[in-house]
């Protein structure tokens, strides 16, 4: 449940994932976007979950693909939601980059730019058995989706 240290391609992959469309996003961000409404306190969960949980992918062998099993359907739920996650940027970069549009549903998920890749990066802990990628996982998701919730209810006090 540890983990075994090493190498972990899957988690490299995942990554690769994660952040080409957020460094495409640093160069579109809604334009009206403010991020000084930030809760400080969920930021630092954000952070410290951020860095945990690319250690972890990084690091944990045991992450990488292995024989199909009963164990490779967390696998297959967690790259499914890291495609959905691709497809939700998708979306926002072929519509309009306001807040409204980047923190809306996706295929009913709420603030999927959040959701979907704590989502997924739980799934994998889970699938390899990684109990530090489960709590980096829950670390980011406080901080992570606890910011996007704050955009959202800010967008909608303005509406």
């Amino acid at each position: 449940m540890i983990g075994h240290l090493g190498f972990s391609y899957v988690g490299l992959v995942y990554l690769l994932m994660l952040w080409i469309p957020n460094a495409i996003w640093s160069k579109n961000k809604p334009i009206d976007y403010r991020p000084d409404r930030e809760n400080r306190v969920l930021l630092i969960f954000e952070r410290a979950g951020q860095v945990c949980c690319t250690c972890c992918v990084l690091i944990f062998n045991d992450l990488n693909m292995t024989p199909f099993s009963g164990r490779s359907l967390w696998l297959s739920a967690s790259f499914f939601s890291m495609i959905l996650y691709e497809l939700n940027w998708i979306r926002y970069f072929l519509n309009e980059h306001t807040e409204e549009n980047f923190y809306r549903n996706f295929c009913g998920i709420p603030v999927p730019a959040a959701s979907l890749p704590v989502l997924a990066f739980l799934l994998l802990g889970i699938y390899g058995n990684v109990i530090w990628l489960i709590l980096s996982s829950i670390l980011l998701g406080i901080g992570h989706i606890g910011i996007h919730i704050q955009h959202l209810r800010a967008i909608k006090e303005v509406l």
